[in-house]
């Protein structure tokens, strides 16, 4: 085709699209085509007018004079809320009886302001952040062969895997409502030793795998914290074997002893740890998780420390499986403290006082269920549920 006639069409087309453009500033965008739609909104960019910027900097300014009122008024609910917990800590260390008092039991304030303008004036588009990458069990698999130059010994078929689990959380001492019931809650009922938490393809949305779903912080603290005892268990099995399963079950025992002296290597704190599991050091040492022999005894203590953690402030009646998983979700200092609480108060606390404000803002089931009595009812009416499902019956089953 000739020159000239390729250019002609294109200038017809970049004035029909002109034309089309200025007729749509008053047409909905969306009743145009994506190629017509773009021209307009592009144009009434470029159009906007003195009295429409004027308008939207004076709701601009409106919104942000409701919005700082708001922040003060949610900063002086959230200093409240830290002010509280700091005197609650201080009374637990004193053995002092707390009370209605030691609590806010207002609930949180809510935004109902005007919601933030959209600027008519062409705006350059913002930068892509980065997003974190979250590691998949092939990722971890892989970092355990390259750090370490070992794969974790995964079972046949996860039955194996739910009995391994049930004869170790039986004899530390875990029920079986316990481990059955947050199993339940934590995998939806039908969770595997592998299942990762929001995996999609090969993308997830946490390092949380297995039954109790740990991180990749909990295997570095577990193995910080209870490495011995770990150890300890792995080698008596070494003891009943012979042969190659010796030979594998002593290269497994030697690899958990540099695990273990790594992560104990740094100070006991959840943010040192944090950033072990960050790397492809903590990625290969939470592939022991997949392990048949060291995963359920990790599952198991994720469960256990908190057990413990309440026998040694001295509440020792049996802790209900949701009862259990406050402990495991928010931590063990922040779930004894609803655990702890009378019945007739539980009725009363508003869950933002366990929390955070960046954390709680993020829990639609705690702002939902905003009392303590509420979000253990419906932590125990998933259980319920759950617990129906098949896997959980075959973990019911394995003990």
């Amino acid at each position: 085709m000739h020159p000239q006639a390729i250019r002609f069409p294109l200038k017809i087309l970049a004035l029909a699209l002109s034309l089309t453009a200025t007729r749509a500033l008053a047409l909905d965008p969306g009743a145009l085509p994506p190629v017509a739609a773009n021209a307009m909104t592009r144009a009434m960019a470029q159009a906007a007018s003195p009295e429409a910027i004027a308008e939207y900097r004076r709701r601009l300014k409106e919104y942000q004079e409701a919005r700082a009122a708001f922040e003060q008024e949610a900063g002086a609910y959230w200093g409240q809320i830290s002010e509280k917990r700091r005197g609650r800590n201080a009374k637990r260390r004193d053995h002092v009886q707390i009370t209605l008092d030691d609590y806010v039991l207002t609930q949180p304030p809510v935004y109902t302001g005007p919601k933030r303008p959209i600027n008519p004036e062409p705006q350059a588009p913002p930068e892509p952040g980065e997003r974190k990458y979250v590691p998949v069990v092939t990722d971890l698999l892989k970092a355990a062969a390259d750090g370490y130059q070992w794969m974790p010994q995964q079972p046949a078929n996860d039955m194996d895997f739910k009995r391994a689990y049930a004869r170790f959380a039986a004899s530390a001492g875990l029920t079986r409502e316990q481990a059955v019931r947050v199993y339940a809650f934590e995998t939806g009922g039908n969770g595997t030793h592998a299942s990762q938490s929001g995996f999609h393809g090969n993308r997830a949305i946490s390092t949380a795998i297995g039954y109790n779903q740990l991180l990749t912080t909990n295997t570095v603290e577990l193995l910080a914290e209870q490495g011995p005892e770990l150890i300890k268990g792995l080698a008596q099995k070494a003891l009943n074997l012979s042969g190659p399963a010796r030979m594998a079950m002593e290269h497994k025992l030697a690899v958990l002893k540099k695990m273990v002296a790594e992560a104990r290597a740094v100070p006991d704190e959840w943010s040192a740890h944090e950033k072990i599991g960050d790397t492809h050091q903590g990625w290969a040492m939470h592939a022991m998780v997949l392990d048949i022999d060291v995963g359920p005894m990790l599952q198991t203590h994720k469960l256990l420390t908190s057990v413990i953690f309440a026998r040694m402030k001295g509440y020792n009646r049996p802790l209900t499986a949701a009862e259990l998983e406050m402990m495991n979700l928010t931590g063990d200092g922040t779930g004894f403290d609803m655990v702890t609480m009378p019945l007739d108060m539980r009725e009363q606390v508003p869950t933002s006082n366990f929390f955070q404000r960046s954390g709680y803002e993020r829990n639609p089931v705690a702002i939902r269920h905003n009392t303590v009595a509420k979000l253990l009812a419906v932590t125990d009416s998933r259980m319920d549920s759950n617990s129906q499902q098949s896997g959980a019956r075959e973990l019911a089953a394995a003990f």
